[in-house]
């Protein structure tokens, strides 16, 4: 009887007629299903009947039903295992059971495995029946739903990084059967928070979903595009043959979305850091291989260059080390390791101390004092660079207020914690919780910051200087847009870098460039601030130049508060 039509004498279906399968091993039970629906629903069911639970699998397959109506008690299958069955051929078709027992604890189990009702034949009226499959059908919708809205994104609608992750371990396991390798694709957009910033949350995500769109665009059926979080998203490419065909979906993925994107009236060019892992199911884990391609696309993204990165056992050893560095790094905040030394910076006209500047320290308990450079990039690339940072500027403000406000305090800023929104206002909580005086506060940042995200960093430093602290630009003349750099931004110091200042006694270049320096400045109202003074040649040239404050070993090493170098 498979595919007969049991509506007695109905007419052709129409479009809202619903498809629904009964499994039924007796005739005359599927007959008298089909009378009871067509008597208070005329037209509307469109009945298909198996008598087997393998023939319903079939049938299931083969085409779409809306509802299934199942007997427990089948030839080849019986009780919940029937229900198993049909449920694995159709995930998403809700499943009424249509049975002859009364029996409570089959009826618990029947629901519990998947059943949206358990009805007992010759109790149910056709009422009750249309009411049990109306009911079903809008249970399973909202349950699909639900399930949906789990596993994907809701801005995008792409997977999200549940569903992404599981789809890569089936992914794995698949490749224990086949041959070929898979590759997990890690992409980052690039200065994604200017957009947020400057256009608006709105614009962010139009820009999102314009992404979204267009990874889907390139990828094969097979492929999967995943949102992990924020701007960062993930493309899972089986059945590849190596690392050359993973760069090559990097550069579709790369060239897709170098196109530009109109949001509202401006046009906005999109740029990706992308890190790549390739994968074999000897020895992949799903978890790792993404953290894999994550570590390459920060190799890439602070590399600069080439826009991807494929990631190398170098990597993997790397990444171990910023993870033991950022978990021994959360506890030193806790047990209190961090120290501040104090490095003074004197007048060259007057050879007194006039200022300092705050340097962080580690005091770790198996390596001993560890200078920024062994911790820093860790904590900017984790983010632990904002509880650090907030963390030195608390402890430079009290020192600060110890000694009187007699000195300029400079705190160094890293790009992140500059490009932060609640960095003004965190400053202005510790202004307020250490009684510090403002004037007395200078920060500190990179010219490679500040170029990095000119309208954001703009916005911050001016807030900064609203709050009455002194900005000074570091580093200056190592990057490429001094002169712009002092244009645009509210700096009232700049500190000539010790790359400079290292050659000027034996470098008539050298020297030029710190005097063209000194000079400029000076024309702009600004100070000057001299790095890495060494020897007594290099104080004599700096102060012929006209710089007005040194700081170097030449006067004085960092050092604690306690042991104080003329400050």
């Amino acid at each position: 009887m498979t595919g007969l039509d049991l509506r007695p004498g109905t007419p052709q279906a129409h479009p809202s007629t619903l498809r629904v399968l009964v499994v039924e091993d007796n005739p005359g039970d599927a007959a008298l299903v089909a009378t009871m629906l067509a008597e208070v629903a005329p037209g509307v069911h469109e009945l298909h009947h198996a008598r087997r639970a393998s023939e319903g699998v079939e049938r299931l397959l083969g085409a779409g039903f809306d509802c299934v109506l199942l007997d427990l008690s089948l030839p080849d299958a019986h009780g919940t295992e029937a229900l198993g069955l049909l449920r694995t051929a159709a995930l998403d078709v809700p499943i009424v059971v249509l049975s002859g027992r009364r029996d409570e604890a089959v009826a618990i189990g029947a629901v519990q495995e998947g059943a949206q009702d358990y009805l007992i034949k010759g109790e149910v009226d056709g009422r009750l029946l249309v009411r049990s499959i109306a009911y079903a059908m809008e249970r399973k919708r909202a349950e699909v739903e639900l399930a949906h809205q789990a596993l994907h994104d809701a801005l995008t609608g792409l997977p999200n990084r549940v569903l992404l992750l599981d789809r890569l371990a089936q992914a794995l396991t698949r490749m224990e059967r086949r041959k070929g390798r898979l590759a997990v694709l890690f992409c980052d957009l690039d200065r994604f928070k200017v957009v947020n910033d400057s256009l608006g949350h709105a614009a962010g995500d139009e820009l999102l979903v314009t992404v979204a769109d267009r990874l889907e665009g390139i990828l094969r059926a097979g492929d999967t595009a995943a949102r992990f979080g924020g701007d960062e998203f993930v493309v899972l490419c089986e059945e590849l043959d190596g690392e050359r065909d993973a760069v090559r979906v990097a550069e579709r993925i790369v060239a897709a979305l170098a196109q530009p994107v109109r949001l509202g009236d401006d046009v906005i060019h999109v740029h990706v850091s992308i890190g790549i892992s390739v994968g074999e199911a000897a020895h992949a884990r799903p978890e790792q291989l993404v953290s894999d391609a994550d570590a390459a696309m920060y190799r890439a993204k602070g590399r600069g260059g080439s826009p991807f990165e494929v990631f190398g056992a170098g990597m993997r050893e790397r990444a171990s080390e910023r993870l033991a560095i950022e978990t021994a790094l959360h506890q030193a905040l806790g047990r209190d390791e961090l120290r501040l030394h104090f490095q003074p910076q004197v007048g060259m006209t007057t050879g007194e101390v006039n200022g300092v500047e705050a340097l962080v320290r580690w005091q770790h308990p198996k390596r001993g004092l560890l200078l920024p450079g062994a911790f820093i990039d860790a904590a900017e690339e984790t983010g632990l660079i904002h509880r650090l940072g907030t963390w030195v500027l608390e402890q430079a403000c009290r020192q600060s207020v110890a000694w009187g406000g007699r000195l300029l305090m400079s705190v160094n800023l890293s790009a992140r914690q500059v490009l932060h929104p609640d960095l003004p206002e965190t400053v202005a909580r510790v202004l307020r919780e250490t009684g510090c005086d403002p004037s007395t506060l200078c920060f500190e940042v990179t010219e490679t910051a500040v170029m990095d995200d000119v309208d954001g960093i703009t916005v911050v430093l001016e807030d900064l200087k609203r709050l009455g602290a002194t900005l000074a630009i570091d580093d200056f003349g190592t990057g490429y847009s001094s002169l712009r750099a002092l244009q645009q931004f509210p700096f009232d110091v700049v500190k000539i870098d010790r790359s400079f200042v290292g050659g000027i006694a034996s470098s008539e270049q050298e020297a030029a460039i710190v005097a063209a320096v000194i000079s400029l400045s000076h024309a702009l109202g600004l100070r000057t601030v001299a790095e890495g003074i060494e020897t007594v040649e290099h104080l004599d040239c700096l102060r012929t130049l006209g710089c007005d404050t040194g700081q170097g070993f030449y006067f004085a090493r960092p050092c604690a508060a306690s042991q104080p170098q003329g400050a």
